[in-house]
């Protein structure tokens, strides 16, 4: 598989973050909760992510992302839902890139990271304030990549 083209803004840096949002035959999304004992942003919901290793491309860190927290394989990214920024725990400016993605795998039986993840579900519209659960009152970047994830769908498609 020819590895596809993350497109980053010439000002933006390389992101140090990357996610992936998958969906479902009935265009819902899938996110995982993080786990209570997680140092960042435990008991909250979130799309499959991670951080860019040193020596990888942001696809391959997504690829490899996705294969860890789910068992799935990154067939193509279909969309690039934005870039986004954050201050990390000392207060260093964080940058992740998210994608709307297709996987191969069986997507009934995700393989979670169960000491990093309690639970997954498969989100639709109705869902989106749900993701806010535990999150700071300013934090809607979950609910934020979702919403353009969903709304970028095609209801005729399926």
């Amino acid at each position: 598989m020819a590895e596809p083209r993350v497109a980053v803004a010439p000002e933006q840096p390389r992101p140090d973050v990357v996610g992936g949002v998958v969906l479902n035959a009935e265009g819902r999304a899938f996110v995982q909760l993080r786990g209570p004992d997680r140092r960042l942003y435990p008991n909250t919901w979130d799309v499959v992510s991670g951080h860019v290793e040193d020596g990888e491309t942001p696809v391959e860190a997504l690829a490899r992302e996705v294969f860890e927290e789910t068992g799935w394989r990154l067939r193509r990214i279909v969309r690039d839902l934005g870039s986004f920024h954050w201050p990390d725990n000392e207060g260093v400016k964080v940058t992740g890139a998210y994608f709307l993605i297709e996987v191969d795998g069986d997507l009934s039986r995700p393989v979670l990271e169960w000491d990093k993840h309690s639970r997954y579900a498969w989100a639709g519209a109705e869902d989106l304030e749900t993701l806010r659960e535990n999150c700071a009152p300013d934090d809607t970047l979950i609910r934020d990549v979702v919403a353009r994830a969903l709304s970028s769908v095609d209801p005729f498609a399926f």
